[in-house]
């Protein structure tokens, strides 16, 4: 067992600090008050005792919902916190958190903050290739799991990662058969926790952040940054201690637990409705049933919700959302057509939000005109956020001309943890995060975002890596080469195609596209990577200089599904070389999103 010291050495060694003398003038500014996620609670809890915090119906209708108040979930936390500690997880230590929207998620993380240690957020789609990285890149003590969700059992995943990394001391299970783990229920104890905690600059924990070439990145948050932007987003959003949130996303995620999200509902004293499943039929009876004011949707579940309530009151039913107020939409970009239908058929304000995990957050204000609402993608939460939009050569653009974003500020990071050759890629020398995005920005601050500058496929919010898929195509033994690109799609904005050239011997064989597909999800991967389409291909098209012209890919699977959707009126339509997209599934498995949040 390592000792605590070694666990804070190493978060320290992996972390970029904010220069002095911007982290002097965000204090100055009052941006960063000395806060702390432990602190806070307890003041939270001494402020609202009795007010219920967290709301968890558990799937099983009104009669099994628990109901946390505020000084339940402190002690929750405290006992959560003491019981760690008795068994070896300490300050610095890492601990990769992978639970649904359960009650035990707010109990296990804000244990975690009281005693320093850091969460390591894994959201419920992730498999084996990404968890045992998550573990293996953290040096990780600890990992939460659910027993079974969804069919699927983690306490097997844990089996598998605990062997293959030695760090790994503890795994709980929140669950009542743990296999030949630790129950979650069984770690909370009665017991005195350190007497000085975490200080508000520490990382508080590690996001996952999305990229080009497949290998998660890991964003430090510390406790004074991510807390300012929880209460610039409640600000923003005019939470307080009336709103009730649905957490419809999974809890990990940037956008459901900041953008205000559960973490913000908690700082303005607040209400948490977990919500197991993200569609309509599960959702709109918990937004009458617990008077749902605020809850925040990717794209594609947006689409749902509006489709499903206007079926309803064509049938002359009550979609039960008059509590709602506002819908926050953000994770891809949100077409102007579906932002219109918002208020006229959800009857609630929609607020847009732009944002990423590594900091920078953009909201389109209640008070916005309509037009402003249903065009843009906001603007910064912070009158610090130092936002450029530049040229490829770092030229700063004027308002209205498409470019690379730039940003720093005071709740954007100044470098991935432990990850020195993303961070000179991606940080200017003079500490601007580049973050992949193509946007243009009004005459009024507000940003439309116009798409991504990265080799990165966004799939309903999801953030996939080419490189990433190419690479696991790669390893099939009838691949000779494979190139992932973006093909567009009503449903989650954009899918997956992947383009595969057969080595010569398996030309005369070749593999089905399922085939291809079963492989890769065979690989321990999400399933939402795994290739929404197969093309096989001769050769791929080239640029001037010799490189695979992804350009071309993009534009010929586009132009096959628009003539495969549309043939010319008065003639026998021709075979189309790309053929009918497959069905879309009812609901993406993990939505979430910018960049982000």
């Amino acid at each position: 067992m390592s000792r605590p010291q070694d666990s804070v050495d190493e978060v320290l060694a992996g972390f970029t600090p904010y220069p002095a003398e911007f982290a002097e003038r965000y204090r100055a500014a009052g941006y960063w008050r000395g806060e702390t996620f432990g602190r806070m609670l307890r003041e939270r809890a001494a402020a609202h005792g009795e007010r219920i915090a967290i709301v968890d119906p558990g799937g099983a209708g009104p009669e099994g919902t628990r109901r946390w108040t505020y000084a339940e979930l402190d002690r929750r936390a405290d006992r959560m916190a003491a019981g760690l500690l008795a068994r070896g997880i300490g300050r610095g230590d890492r601990v990769v958190v992978q639970l649904p929207n359960v009650a035990e998620f707010f109990e296990v993380v804000f244990g975690l903050f009281r005693i320093g240690a850091l969460p390591v957020f894994a959201l419920p789609a992730h498999r084996h290739t990404e968890v045992g990285h998550f573990c293996s890149f953290t040096g990780a003590a600890g990992y939460v799991v659910p027993a079974v969700e969804g069919g699927f059992d983690y306490r097997e995943l844990a089996s598998r990662v605990r062997a293959e990394n030695p760090s790994l001391r503890l795994v709980l299970v929140a669950g009542e058969d743990a296999g030949e783990h630790v129950r979650l229920a069984d770690v909370p104890v009665d017991g005195a926790l350190p007497e000085t905690g975490p200080e508000p600059g520490d990382v508080a924990f590690l996001q996952l952040s999305g990229g080009s070439t497949g290998v998660p990145k890991l964003i430090p948050r510390t406790h004074d940054d991510y807390i300012y932007s929880l209460r610039g987003s409640v600000g923003i959003c005019g939470q307080d201690e009336r709103s009730v949130y649905l957490c419809v996303l999974p809890a990990a995620h940037n956008f459901p637990l900041s953008s205000p999200g559960s973490l913000g509902t908690l700082y303005a004293g607040g209400r948490v409705v977990l919500c197991p499943q993200p569609g309509p039929e599960t959702a709109f009876p918990l937004i009458e049933r617990e008077g749902v004011t605020i809850t925040g949707l990717v794209p594609p579940l947006a689409l749902l919700w509006l489709e499903a309530a206007e079926r309803r009151r064509a049938a002359g039913g009550d979609p039960g959302l008059a509590s709602l107020e506002v819908l926050l939409v953000g994770g891809a970009k949100f077409s102007e057509e579906a932002a219109r239908r918002v208020r006229p058929v959800l009857g609630c304000t929609l607020q847009q939000v732009f944002g990423m995990a590594e900091g920078l957050v953009n909201y389109t204000r209640l008070d916005d005109p309509e037009e402003v609402i249903v065009t843009t993608q906001g603007r910064p939460i912070s009158p610090d956020d130092e936002v450029r939009v530049v040229d490829d050569q770092d030229g700063d653009l004027p308002d209205g001309t498409t470019g690379h974003l730039l940003t720093r500020g005071p709740y954007t990071i100044r470098g991935y943890w432990n990850a020195p050759g993303h961070n000179a890629d991606s940080f200017t020398a003079d500490g601007f995060y580049r973050t992949g995005d193509l946007v243009r920005r009004t005459p009024t601050g507000h940003l439309v975002v116009e798409g991504r500058a990265k080799d990165q496929i966004n799939r309903g919010g999801e953030k996939v890596a080419a490189e990433e898929i190419e690479n696991h195509l790669l390893a099939h033994p009838a691949v000779h080469d494979a190139a992932v690109v973006s093909m567009p799609d009503p449903y989650l904005g954009e899918r997956t195609c992947a383009y595969v050239v057969l080595r010569d011997e398996a030309r005369q064989a070749p593999p089905k596209s399922v085939e291809l597909k079963r492989f890769v999800r065979g690989r321990g991967l999400a399933d939402y990577k795994v290739p929404d389409r197969v093309e096989f291909v001769d050769a791929f098209p080239a640029t001037g200089i010799g490189k695979v012209s992804k350009k071309d890919l993009r534009a010929a699977i586009a132009a096959g599904l628009a003539a495969a959707a549309a043939p010319a009126a008065g003639s026998a339509p021709s075979a189309p070389s790309v053929p009918s997209v497959p069905s879309v599934p009812s609901v993406p498995s993990v939505p979430p999103i910018p960049s982000q949040s």
